[in-house]
């Protein structure tokens, strides 16, 4: 993850762009519901790979925004982009990231 020197406080570019607060709950929604079909209720893995922040932190940004947006060929992974835009997804990442 970027960071940016911001006066004395450090502060990701990902923060800059956070969704409305209804617009957050709707997608912590699909990560609780949608995603955790396949991810695992809670997140530690089925189907598919964990989603916890120790299993994505070594990821970068571009590969998770494609896996979400695009889905992965070949996988149960399908594509996001009719749900969630990318600025969307990059906050996403952000929130699966702490």
């Amino acid at each position: 993850m970027r960071l940016f020197l911001l006066g004395l406080s450090l502060i990701s570019p990902l923060l800059l762009a956070a969704p409305m607060p209804e617009r957050q709950a709707d997608i912590r929604n699909l990560l609780k519901h949608d995603c955790g079909s396949c991810h695992g209720l809670t997140l530690k893995g089925g189907l598919g790979p964990s989603l916890k922040a120790e299993k994505l932190i070594n990821l970068s940004d571009d590969f998770l925004i494609d896996t979400i947006q695009n889905g992965r060929q070949g996988t149960a992974m399908p594509p996001w982009k009719p749900f969630i835009n990318e600025a969307e997804t990059r906050w996403l990442i952000h929130t699966l990231l702490r």
